[in-house]
C-alpha cells in the first residue's frame, strides 16, 4: 500500500470516527435537551388545565349568585342540576350553613356533610377558597372544592380532572408529578408522593394566577436506558456514514408532500365549499320556518365529505373565517331570491368563536348582505363551542354590533360544550339550541326532562327562543310540544339538503301552498338529492 493510500485511509478513518463521536455528542445532548422540554411542557400543560377547571368553576358560583339567596328549594336546586349539566367538570354544586356545613346538594339532600381535609383562599381569587375534601372516608377519592366565601356556595370537582389525561402510547418515561396550592396543600398527584432527589431530574413550575405549584420528577435511568438505545449508531463503520448521509439525501421529504391546509386553501379558491341546507320546522304546524346551512366540501369528482373530516383544520389553520364568508355569499347567490321573498323565513350560519373575536367580522357581514335579498333581520349567527370564548368584553361587543345590524345570535349545542349559563347570561343572545343529547333522552330519563325544562323556563324568562336539534322520530316531538318548544331540526323532518332539493320546499311556502309545504317536508328525507 503507497503512503499516499495509507495516509488516505487513515485520514478517513479519523474524520468518520470524528462524526460518530459528534453524532454520539449530539445524540446525548438531544435526549437531555428532549426530556427537560417534555417535563416543562406537561407542567405547563398541568397548571393550564387547573386553572381552566378553577376559572369554570369560579364562573359557575357567579352566575348562580345571581339567582339570589341560595336555598334547598326544589326549584333552586333544579337550577343547580342545570349548572352541573352544562359544566361537565363539575361533580356537584353544594348550599353550605353558616358554619360551613352541607345543608344540600345538586345531587339532593345528604345524610352526612363533607369533611374538609384542609382549605385556603386563593390568591388573586376574589373572594373564593379551595379546599380538599374527604367525601366517603376514602382518600383515594378526595375531592376539591372551590367556595365562594361568604354566600354559601360550593363546586365540587374530582381531583384526577385537574391532571390531563397522558397517552398510554407516549414515548416519554413515566413520571412522578406533585401540584400544591400557595400553602403547599396537595391537590393533585400522579405517582410516588416523594422520590429521591439524586435519582430523578426535577422541574418546577408556578402558575401566576391562582398560586398553583407543579413539581415534577422524571427517572434518570429511564432516559440513561433511551440514550444506550440510542449508541448502536456510534458503531456503525465509517463507510456507512456516507450511506446514510445518501439515504438521507434520497429519502428526505418532497417539498410537494400532502399539505391538507394548502389543499384545502386551493379548495376554497376553486368554489369546492358548498352549503346544505338542515330544515327547521314549526312543530305545532308543521310549516318550514328557516334552515341551518352546513359546510360540505364537494371534491372535483364529486365526492362529499363531511364537515367533521376537515371543519377542525380549518379553524385550527385559521381558514374558517375565508370559509365561512364564501358560505355566506354562496347561499346568498343561491337562494337569496328566494328567501328574500318570504320574510318570515330564517337562515342560520355557523360561526367559530374565533370569528367574534374581531369586529371586522361585522363589517364584513354588512357589506355580503348588503346587496343580497336576504335582509339582516333574516339571519341567524350561531356561535359554535368547539372552541372556548377567550375575550368575552370583545364577544359581548361583536355580539351587540351584529344584532345592531338585526341579525340575531344563537348558542348551538347547549349543555355538551363551553357554554353554559354564563353564556346565556353574559352574551345578550336571542337564541338557544338544545343539543340532540337532551332530546334523545326526553321521555326516557328524568334528569334529562329537569334539565330542558330548567332550559326552557330560563329561556323564557330570558325573552329567547328555543330550537331543539337532533329530533329523529315524532314521539320526541310530541315531548318536545309538551315541553312548549315550538320549533325543531332532525332527520324526522329532513336530513342536510342540497340546495336544490332544498329549494323545492321554500318555493312550496306561499300562504295558498301551506299544505304542499308540510307534504313535501315529510318526503324531503327520501329526495334522492339528499343522500350525500
Amino acid at each position: 500500500m503507497t503512503r499516499k493510500k495509507l495516509f488516505a485511509v487513515v485520514a478517513g478513518a479519523l474524520l468518520g470516527t470524528s462524526a460518530v463521536f459528534a453524532l454520539d455528542q449530539s445524540l446525548t445532548s438531544f435526549v437531555e435537551h428532549q426530556a427537560r422540554r417534555d417535563a416543562d411542557a406537561t407542567a405547563r400543560l398541568v397548571l393550564a388545565l387547573a386553572e381552566k377547571r378553577t376559572t369554570q368553576a369560579m364562573d359557575v358560583l357567579s352566575q348562580l349568585a345571581q339567582f339570589g339567596k341560595p336555598e334547598c328549594a326544589p326549584d333552586y336546586l333544579t337550577t343547580l342540576r342545570a349548572a352541573v349539566f352544562t359544566s361537565p367538570a363539575l361533580k356537584e354544586i353544594s348550599v353550605l350553613g353558616h358554619d360551613g356545613g352541607v345543608l344540600c346538594t345538586s345531587n339532593g339532600l345528604l345524610e352526612n356533610g363533607h369533611r374538609i381535609l384542609a382549605g385556603e383562599r386563593l390568591p388573586n381569587g376574589d373572594g373564593y377558597a379551595i379546599e380538599l375534601i374527604d367525601v366517603d372516608g376514602d382518600q383515594a377519592d378526595d375531592m376539591i372544592r372551590i367556595r365562594r366565601v361568604g354566600e354559601g356556595l360550593a363546586a365540587l370537582i374530582p381531583s384526577e380532572l385537574f391532571l390531563p389525561r397522558l397517552s398510554s402510547e407516549d414515548e416519554r418515561p413515566s413520571i412522578h408529578l406533585r401540584m400544591t396550592t400557595a400553602s403547599d396543600m396537595e391537590i393533585a398527584r400522579m405517582g410516588e408522593h416523594r422520590v429521591a432527589a439524586r435519582d430523578y431530574d426535577h422541574t418546577r413550575r408556578q402558575s401566576e394566577k391562582f398560586g398553583y405549584t407543579v413539581d415534577i420528577a422524571t427517572p434518570q435511568a429511564a432516559w440513561n436506558a433511551r440514550r444506550a438505545e440510542l449508541r448502536w449508531l456510534t458503531v456503525i463503520p465509517v463507510s456507512a456514514v456516507g450511506l446514510l448521509l445518501a439515504a438521507f439525501v434520497c429519502l428526505r421529504p418532497r417539498r410537494d408532500e400532502k399539505n391538507p391546509v394548502r389543499d384545502m386553501r386551493q379548495a376554497l379558491a376553486n368554489g369546492e365549499f358548498i352549503p346544505y341546507y338542515q330544515p327547521i320546522v314549526d312543530i305545532r304546524s308543521g310549516q318550514l320556518r328557516g334552515a341551518e346551512v352546513l359546510m360540505r366540501w364537494r371534491k372535483p369528482d364529486g365526492t362529499i365529505i363531511p364537515p367533521s373530516a376537515f371543519i377542525p383544520l380549518a379553524e385550527s389553520s385559521g381558514l374558517i373565517h375565508d370559509m365561512t364568508l364564501a358560505l355566506m355569499k354562496s347561499v346568498c347567490a343561491e337562494a337569496g331570491p328566494e328567501i328574500g321573498r318570504r320574510r318570515g323565513m330564517k337562515i342560520s350560519f355557523n360561526f367559530a368563536a374565533k370569528l367574534f373575536a374581531n369586529d371586522i367580522i361585522v363589517d364584513q357581514v354588512r357589506h355580503i348582505f348588503a346587496r343580497s335579498p336576504i335582509k339582516l333581520s333574516q339571519v341567524v349567527f350561531e356561535l359554535t363551542e368547539r372552541d372556548s370564548i377567550e375575550n368575552f368584553t370583545e364577544t359581548r361587543r361583536v355580539v351587540a354590533a351584529l344584532q345592531g345590524l338585526g341579525a340575531r345570535i344563537a348558542i348551538d349545542d347547549v349543555g355538551t360544550g363551553h357554554a353554559g349559563l354564563s353564556y346565556m347570561l353574559k352574551l345578550g343572545v336571542d337564541i338557544i339550541k338544545i343539543d340532540k343529547m337532551f332530546v334523545d333522552a326526553i321521555g326516557t330519563d328524568r334528569n334529562s326532562t329537569t334539565i330542558v325544562e330548567t332550559l326552557v323556563d330560563l329561556a323564557h324568562n330570558m325573552r329567547m327562543d328555543i330550537i331543539a336539534e337532533g329530533v329523529e322520530n315524532f314521539e320526541q316531538v310530541m315531548h318536545l310540544r309538551d315541553l312548549g318548544i315550538r320549533h325543531a331540526q332532525g332527520y324526522v323532518f329532513a336530513p342536510p339538503l342540497p340546495g336544490s332539493s332544498f329549494l323545492q320546499l321554500v318555493q312550496a311556502i306561499d300562504p295558498e301552498k301551506t299544505q304542499a309545504a308540510a307534504d313535501l317536508l315529510r318526503a324531503a328525507p327520501a329526495l334522492p338529492a339528499a343522500a350525500g
